[in-house]
């Protein structure tokens, strides 16, 4: 068993954000959370880790109600990397990634040698280990977001949720951090962009479109012509998924609005 969100709704004033969302991520698989922006990904990402509280249904960790669970054992069980990070504390690389050890020490006691060895595993598995200790605001956008997620690989999480990593990253890094997310064995919701990333990588997605699921399954049963043009507003060419069921798409125009 994993995070699950059964029927959940969420509003801004008389906004609904989510509108009855059931959602259940395959345990150790990696779930892409598609959709238009606005369509309520970063809120039920939000929902799920604890941020913040449904009005209307439960998110459950295990089965077991989010809410009714301590706040450092969701902290030691499920890591997020969100869209944005800053600081105005000067703080290395290190410290940063170091930060992902807090929910698994006492308060005020040093690191001890698990730690240390999850900070540098962390720091080799994004690629960060020659900049340990560069100061945080001198990094690139990009670099940002690698030390953010080693700061979520520190935590050693069976749930990982990340809105949108691939943000500021060149395409090489792009590849190669969803690469490592498909790797690990956690079970991970990512909000993506990028359908076709989301169809190589993701074994599971789930199409949102303002505040509802519209759509969920295998990348090859959801990404289709029809399911893009109807959620997307684009044409779009899919090709036949191949022997590991994942289609590529290829935008290639607009629909008119009265299309």
């Amino acid at each position: 068993m994993t995070l699950a969100a059964d029927r959940v709704t969420r509003t801004a004033g008389s906004t609904p954000l989510l509108d009855g969302v059931s959602i259940n991520p395959p345990p150790g698989a990696m779930t892409g959370l598609l959709g238009p922006n606005g369509s309520g990904k970063s809120t039920l990402l939000r929902l799920l880790c604890g941020v913040t509280a449904p009005a209307a249904g439960a998110v459950t960790l295990d089965g077991r109600p989010l809410d009714q669970l301590r706040r450092r054992d969701v902290a030691r069980r499920v890591a997020v990397v969100e869209q944005q990070a800053d600081t105005l504390v000067e703080l290395t690389v290190a410290d940063v990634v170091r930060l992902g050890r807090i929910p698994h020490r006492r308060a005020w006691t040093p690191p001890a040698e698990p730690d240390d060895r999850a900070v540098r595993d962390a720091l080799e598995r994004t690629g960060l280990a020659d900049r340990a200790d560069r100061p945080w605001h001198i990094l690139s956008g990009g670099e940002r977001q690698r030390a953010q997620i080693a700061r979520a690989l520190a935590q050693e999480p069976r749930e990982l949720l990340l809105d949108e990593p691939t943000n500021h990253l060149d395409i090489q890094h792009q590849h190669d951090l969803l690469h490592l997310v498909r790797t690990l064995p956690v079970t991970s919701v990512v909000a993506l962009h990028d359908l076709n990333l989301a169809a190589m990588y993701c074994d599971h997605v789930v199409v949102l479109r303002r505040g509802r699921v519209v759509a969920a399954g295998t990348p090859g049963e959801v990404l289709t012509e029809a399911l893009i043009a109807d959620v997307y507003g684009v044409r779009a060419v899919v090709t036949d998924p191949d022997t590991d069921g994942r289609p590529h798409i290829r935008v290639v125009g607009t629909l008119s609005r009265g299309h």
